[in-house]
């Protein structure tokens, strides 16, 4: 018999039987590990399971490469703490379904842990949307697949940046883009200059990084971008057509 415990995230849950739940945690030292959590369907344990809470797992399994069951104890019932916030119910949605989709099954990526708790901390100050950008870089960045936004490709100026190749995953300024802008992707400033993004800011930035997501890691695996990180999307760039309003 395995067992371990471990700080998790709840990613995702899906009920395997009348009462069942086969739970997808991402944990701090054992990656992204799937489990069944018995009577999880109950209502005691559906308000756990939300995807973003944070919990303490115990999981137990006679084979470690076994399903096994997990014991799961509420720590931080992040979910609950935007029930009246669409947008960043939205992110944190789409930052777990991210995760889901693209961290390997029972690998450690303890720097990937870190900064999704770091996220979730951070949905709750008002530059939230900058933050959740940056987090797709990094989350990029730590599956092997970072983009260099130093300076131009092309010329090596560090002034004027404003688009990235899509093939090189590198900056390219103004000047040298212009001929080429309809292929290149645009690079909003405040992944520069640490400003908070509006709404059509983060939108493009989402499209950058989403854009490289799918080529480089989602792709690779035959999978398509989760429903729930396009709807992120879709939110940001009706709130950048209306006037005055942020995100």
């Amino acid at each position: 018999m395995s067992e371990w415990t471990d700080d998790a995230i709840v990613l995702s849950a899906r009920k395997l039987g009348e009462s069942g739940v086969v739970a997808s945690l991402l944990t701090r030292s054992h990656g992204r590990h799937p489990g069944m959590v018995p009577g999880g369907a109950g209502k005691s344990m559906r308000p756990v399971l939300q995807p973003g809470n944070a919990v303490q797992a115990v999981w137990r399994g006679r084979l470690d490469d076994q399903l096994g069951t997990y014991r799961l104890e509420l720590a931080l019932a992040h979910s609950a703490l935007h029930l009246d916030d669409a947008t960043r119910l939205a992110a944190l949605g789409a930052a777990c379904a991210l995760c889901d989709a693209v961290l390997p099954e029972r690998q450690p990526h303890i720097p990937v842990f870190e900064a999704l708790q770091a996220l979730l901390q951070a949905m709750a100050v008002p530059s939230w949307p900058s933050v959740y950008v940056h987090w797709e870089l990094a989350l990029l960045r730590d599956l092997g697949f970072g983009l260099d936004l130093s300076c131009c490709a092309a010329t090596g100026s560090t002034e004027d940046l404003v688009y990235v190749s899509p093939r090189s995953a590198r900056a390219v300024s103004a000047q040298a883009g212009q001929p080429y802008a309809h292929k290149l992707l645009k690079l909003p400033g405040f992944l520069l200059d640490g400003q908070e993004g509006q709404g059509g800011d983060i939108a493009d930035g989402l499209d950058l990084t989403g854009y490289f997501l799918e080529r480089h890691v989602l792709g690779h695996h035959h999978k398509a971008m989760p429903a729930a990180r396009t709807r992120l999307v879709d939110r940001f760039r009706s709130s950048s057509k209306l006037p005055g309003s942020k995100f």
